[in-house]
């Protein structure tokens, strides 16, 4: 296997796919006998990072190779095109500038886009003439930017609402919310947006006070936003008894402290009454 490029003038290569080619030359084994295959390293690329496109089995009786944008073979969408003959690679319409070309038939994509994302094709051509195809597609993401997480408000009164917002500008992000830095584990009494990006806690109880923050996610990279405190005062009549039961008991200690102040006077008055009679 030759995993040099097929065509580079000096100065050419930069140090990124020299790297890769290293890498590949050491973890390289024979091939088998077998189809051709095409693996995406890696499948889902973050922007501004290299792809290589790498291809196994790659039979070595072929007249030339070729690569295709898209998933039509045509003249304006061909990348680039290796002759085995002459040693040659031709540069086709759809070359940008940044597709590397190698003997094995592998393509590095340097610094990609999300113009880069999609399907390509490899078409192959045997001594004979013979044309056949292999395909592979990778995905493009753009790394995530930090959000921000707003409340209305960080100190509300048991019982009552509260509502949190991810405030995100990456679109198609997943949304996970953390409690205490741990994932939070949601209630009958929390509900979430379509978008999970709206979190109402309705109502907030004491055990919900604590530290809150959202996390967003793609395949290429992770954010945490900033961290709010969520204090929850406590309301003294959740103690298990209702308005009307603690009416009850305030007027029934109310009686009862009249009572015994009534029971004392009728006997401080009896008293009173049998020492003035001798």
């Amino acid at each position: 296997m030759e995993l040099a490029s097929a065509h580079l003038h000096k100065g050419q290569v930069p140090w990124g796919g020299l790297l890769l080619t290293a890498s590949l030359l050491a973890s390289w084994s024979p091939p088998t006998t077998g189809q051709v295959t095409i693996e995406a390293m890696p499948p889902q690329v973050a922007e501004d990072n290299d792809v290589l496109l790498l291809v196994h089995n790659l039979t070595q009786r072929l007249a030339s190779f070729a690569w295709f944008k898209e998933n039509t073979i045509s003249t304006n969408n061909e990348i680039t095109r290796f002759v085995t003959a002459t040693n040659e690679t031709i540069t086709g319409p759809a070359y940008s500038g940044r597709e590397i070309i190698y003997r094995n038939g592998s393509l590095l994509i340097q610094r990609v886009t999300k113009n880069y994302m999609g399907v390509y094709i490899l078409e192959m051509t045997d001594e004979r003439y013979r044309r056949t195809e292999a395909t592979v597609q990778f995905h493009v993401y753009q790394p995530l930017s930090k959000p921000t997480l707003k409340v209305t408000n960080t100190t509300v009164k048991e019982l009552d609402s509260v509502t949190l917002t991810c405030v995100l500008n990456d679109i198609g992000a997943n949304i996970r919310w953390l409690f205490n830095s741990q994932s939070l584990q949601l209630t009958e009494r929390m509900t979430l947006s379509q978008n999970d990006s709206i979190l109402r806690i309705d109502p907030i109880k004491r055990e919900d006070a604590g530290e809150y923050q959202c996390e967003i996610s793609n395949p290429v990279s992770v954010e945490i936003s900033n961290s709010i405190k969520m204090d929850v005062l406590f309301d003294p009549t959740q103690g298990g008894l209702s308005g009307g039961a603690i009416a009850g008991i305030v007027i029934g200690a109310v009686a009862g402290v009249a009572l015994i102040a009534g029971l004392a006077y009728f006997l401080y008055s009896r008293k009173s009454g049998g020492s003035g009679s001798f």
